[in-house]
């Protein structure tokens, strides 16, 4: 597995149940609030840096995803999509990648299809049974809750260069958005 991780270039992300825990507040006026979790977004920060991409693919629209990605600096954000398959076929054009470098993290049944056009497949830990199963990995973490963190640094690992991440906060602090 290490070997496949290596090779990894982007990694797309699900945000409902992956990025949050899957709880969606809506208000009067619409959705209210998600809550993210800091340890994936210095995770993501770090990979950005490192030169892995991350995009988002999600079948809901919002303003507070278009917040969250622009504050960590993901520029690859698909919204209302609902052939996560046909988006990500679409990203790997648009960015010259094989299925080989694609990696892509769900956890429910409408992430099943972009399974199909991925190298690597992640789940968090509280991702549908249908979807833990097709996975290649499922992290130790569950969504909202580190689930990205731990896919970004197996994928880090795997190239060798996470160890050089730690070093440089042991130096300095990075301005990383969390």
């Amino acid at each position: 597995m290490q070997d496949k991780l290596s090779k990894i270039r982007l990694l797309a992300l699900d945000v409902d149940g992956v990025l949050t825990d899957g709880t969606i507040n809506i208000g009067d006026n619409g959705e209210f609030f998600k809550g993210f979790n800091a340890k994936d977004g210095l995770g993501i920060s770090c990979a950005l840096r490192s030169g892995l991409n991350v995009a988002i693919i999600t079948g809901r629209r919002s303003k507070i995803i278009h917040r969250r990605a622009a504050e960590l600096g993901i520029t690859l954000l698909c919204e209302g999509v609902k052939d996560k398959y046909s988006e990500l076929v679409r990203l790997a054009h648009e960015l010259c990648l094989t299925k080989d470098e694609i990696a892509y993290m769900g956890d429910d049944l409408n992430d099943l299809p972009a399974f199909k056009g991925a190298g690597i497949t992640l789940a968090p830990q509280d991702a549908a049974d249908e979807v833990s199963s097709a996975a290649n990995i499922v992290v130790s973490k569950n969504g909202g809750r580190g689930a990205v963190r731990s896919a970004i640094e197996m994928i880090l690992k795997a190239q060798n260069k996470w160890e050089a991440i730690v070093a440089s906060y042991l130096e300095s602090g990075q301005g990383d958005k969390q």
